[in-house]
């Protein structure tokens, strides 16, 4: 019988999967099909940390240098944090937008890093993109499948610039990152503030183990 990846698992997955080693020419990155990227992108996962001991086993350190080395230059980040803080974003000052920032890019890496050790034998399979030449904003939908268990739903919010297709968000189960993460927020900030969201992120990425749920988790 089919034993089914919880969605936490699978979340991480798939964050961890925009973590893979992004090779290539800048113009070819920039002219390749967000389809193209997603599957070039998970391919290059699995066989960078089945060739790299440290990243199978979580290092923080290693986790960190391919985030700041090769995600970042492929993902708005900027727009994930945005999004995630909502409607306060327009009220942070620019000191605060930058201290969100780092700490909700540490909150990720800490907290899907873990799924690093799990990458094995899965296979990431995309699916035709159904989308007119000149969108600028598209959603490649895939299945993240692992032998003896039931495929997961993994899909990804990406937007063209020039610099090329960039992710911005990323859905598991029909649950998206950017909007689980707006409503804990939300109701941090409206307890305490930005600078008390701020502190309570800053707080958690000094003291927490990797794969721990995130702020206001219940699980």
């Amino acid at each position: 019988m089919s034993v089914v990846i919880d969605r936490r698992t699978a979340l991480a997955w798939a964050a961890a999967s925009c973590l893979a080693g992004l090779a290539g020419s800048v113009a070819a990155q920039a002219s390749e099909s967000p389809e193209v990227l997603i599957q070039r992108v998970a391919a290059e996962l699995i066989e960078a940390v089945k060739s790299d001991a440290a990243l199978r086993n979580g290092d923080q350190g290693r986790v960190i240098a391919l985030v700041d080395n090769r995600l970042l230059p492929h993902v708005n980040f900027t727009r994930m944090t945005a999004s995630s803080v909502g409607r306060f974003w327009r009220q942070a000052t620019p000191e605060q937008k930058q201290k969100l920032q780092a700490e909700f890019k540490t909150l990720l890496v800490r907290t899907y890093s873990g799924a690093l050790s799990q990458v094995k034998d899965q296979t990431l399979v995309v699916k035709p993109l159904r989308a007119s030449p000149d969108d600028t904003e598209v959603i490649v939908r895939s299945e993240l499948r692992t032998p003896g268990r039931d495929p997961v739903q993994l899909d990804y919010r990406v937007e063209k610039t020039e610099a090329g297709w960039k992710v911005y968000d990323l859905n598991v189960l029909g649950v998206w990152l950017v909007e689980t993460y707006r409503g804990q927020f939300a109701q941090e900030i409206n307890a305490k503030g930005l600078d008390g969201l701020i502190a309570a992120l800053a707080q958690r990425n000094r003291g927490n183990a990797i794969e721990k749920p995130p702020i206001g988790s219940k699980s």
